[in-house]
């Protein structure tokens, strides 16, 4: 058995340690050739991973704000479109509140029409009435004034029917001391086609009386007699 101490054993096996560390570095070498390759690759595909998680996640963030905009705007224009749908629901009703007095005021015209109608009717007959009423008094005036010594006049007023007309009975032969004294009444016509004594000159205590029975009876001679009585026997006291 050679010993250790031997040189040619010495060198042989620092040489063979040598080799065999040659060897591991060499192995090593290729290990790490062999790894550096993968694990850039792994590098690179972690940072690229890495930088669309970034990226997702930016993108995300940017779909969130961009969602939480489209509500808070829809929460806007909800509103806004309950304002608008309620102003509209106001204008509704104040159209249809404008429509029902339109139709109310049409209503009222159409009426005040028929009535302007009825009225213009009535005053129309009244008037032939009361014009047929003045002159048969004009055509009697002749038998009055033969019979009750009386004369008629028309004077002027303007609050008659017939414009200007109102008739003034004068009686004559009345005071026997001045048979030529004249004793008035005066007798205009109401819109209903009524007599309505305006004055009588001297007064008649009983003229309210008088007008009376002639708007119940509508007998103008009888009237007249009892006036002409009236003053008569008020001239003799």
């Amino acid at each position: 058995m050679e010993s250790i101490t031997d040189p040619n054993m010495s060198d042989g096996f620092t040489s063979a340690m040598e080799e065999i560390h040659n060897e591991y570095l060499k192995t090593c070498g290729e290990i790490i050739d062999q790894t550096t390759e993968p694990c850039q690759s792994h590098r690179e595909f972690v940072k690229c991973a890495v930088d669309t998680c970034l990226k997702k996640c930016k993108d995300d963030e940017m779909l969130f704000e961009t969602i939480e905009t489209f509500k808070r705007d829809l929460v806007q224009t909800s509103a806004s479109l309950k304002v608008k749908r309620h102003a509209v629901s106001e204008m509704i009703s104040e159209i249809e509140h404008k429509d029902m007095q339109k139709e109310d005021i049409i209503q009222k015209i159409e009426t005040l029409k028929e009535e302007q109608s009825k009225r213009k009717e009535l005053i129309l007959s009244q008037h032939k009435t009361n014009k047929d009423r003045l002159k048969y008094l004009k055509k009697a005036r002749g038998v009055f004034q033969d019979h009750l010594a009386m004369e008629i006049r028309t004077i002027s007023g303007k609050t008659q029917v017939v414009k200007g007309e109102k008739l003034q009975f004068i009686f004559r032969n009345i005071n026997p001391s001045d048979l030529n004294s004249a004793y008035i009444v005066t007798l205009g016509l109401n819109q209903d086609g009524s007599y309505q004594i305006v004055s009588s000159d001297p007064v008649l205590v009983c003229l309210p009386v008088l007008e009376s029975q002639l708007q119940k009876t509508n007998k103008l001679p009888t009237f007249l007699a009892s006036v002409r009585k009236e003053f008569i026997s008020q001239a003799r006291r």
